[in-house]
């Protein structure tokens, strides 16, 4: 037969009872969650950066990259939140290349999807109890989300798995912001269509279980530019993007109308240095309209230590092996600078 099935893996019940969060930690994240959860409700101002590497491809090297952004965090705590990104499965454009650490635990060796369950539970823990950050993950898997559940405190559904019911059904079913990309070919209609669908309640089948959801209301939209007919990246972060997007989610009546701004991918080219500028840009158009201030949230930024990326095997410790990051000085410039601005 085509498919092989090598072995079963554990259910996430069992990989939470091997690697527990412990109860103080629980009150750390239901503490970032409730603050979390306040900005896209508008109960706060601080803006929101989603901000950290591409793909979290090694432990020691993410760990000393949200190592720093917490000491950063406490210099800018009044203006901006920090959610450090541990993408940890990373869908690929044509199917090849890195999947992510859930994957393959070392980029280096062969895929080993047991220790990759294992490995990117206990980043997600260290990182909570190292420096106090909960962090946001993408979800690629709609079944996997539960071996992570209790350690998230945001979920992004990407650019190519917005349209999956899926995908929009399990966000549907979970308590923390969740922000779905506007799909590749860059239709706004596809990525409402999502949120009004997560926003919604369900009943649906979700790893062998009949589910019933209650709606998340903290569904909300990502930008993160597209790509036209001849291959071409364009941008979607404009002044005339952002008042588009206010209006489909005044059409659509749905609540926390709410925009993260993704600086990366096609909005820059995947150009990594554009994405300081663009924050700029975007802040402009904040301060210029008030619907556009209230709509914005924050923004999404891929950062690492060291700028650019690498071939795996490279052994360049920090830098990225899929997209291009910014590096660590240029990040720490436009986190500070931007809270100046505000």
């Amino acid at each position: 037969m085509s498919m092989e099935f090598i072995r079963k893996l554990p259910i996430p019940q069992e990989i939470k009872k091997e690697y527990p969060l412990s109860v103080a930690f629980e009150l750390v994240k239901k503490q970032r969650d409730e603050e979390i959860a306040k900005i896209f409700t508008g109960e706060s101002d601080k803006l929101l950066f989603i901000i950290g590497p591409c793909s979290a491809d090694r432990e020691d090297a993410v760990m000393e990259y949200i190592h720093r952004l917490a000491k950063l965090q406490e210099q800018i705590k009044d203006k901006i939140l920090i959610l450090p990104r541990i993408y940890t499965n990373k869908p690929r454009t044509n199917g090849t290349g890195y999947k992510g650490m859930v994957h393959q635990p070392d980029p280096t060796k062969e895929e080993d999807m047991l220790e990759g369950l294992l490995s990117i539970r206990k980043l997600h823990r260290r990182a909570i109890e190292e420096t106090g950050f909960t962090c946001a993950d993408e979800m690629l898997y709609p079944e996997n989300y539960r071996y992570l559940s209790d350690l998230l405190s945001y979920v992004a559904v990407g650019a190519r798995s917005v349209e999956d019911q899926q995908h929009r059904l399990t966000v549907s079913g979970m308590d923390i912001p969740a922000g779905m990309k506007n799909p590749t070919s860059g239709d706004l209609s596809v990525m409402f269509n999502s949120i009004y669908a997560a926003q919604s309640s369900h009943t649906f089948l979700y790893r062998g279980w009949e589910v019933r959801t209650a709606g998340n209301p903290l569904t909300h939209a990502i930008l993160r530019g597209y790509v036209n007919k001849h291959g071409e990246s364009l941008p979607n972060y404009h002044y005339e993007d952002l008042l588009l997007t206010h209006r489909y989610y005044t059409e659509k009546n749905l609540v926390n109308p709410a925009v993260i701004v993704d600086t990366n991918h096609a909005n820059s080219g995947k150009q990594y240095l554009e994405q300081p500028r663009i924050v700029s840009e975007v802040l402009h158009c904040c301060r210029h309209n008030e619907d556009i201030r209230r709509m914005v949230k924050g923004f999404m930024v891929e950062s690492y230590l060291m700028d650019g990326c690498q071939k795996i095997g490279d052994g360049v410790f920090g830098k990225s092996i899929t997209d291009p990051c910014l590096g660590w000085e240029k990040t720490e410039d436009l986190l500070l600078r931007t809270a100046d601005s505000l």
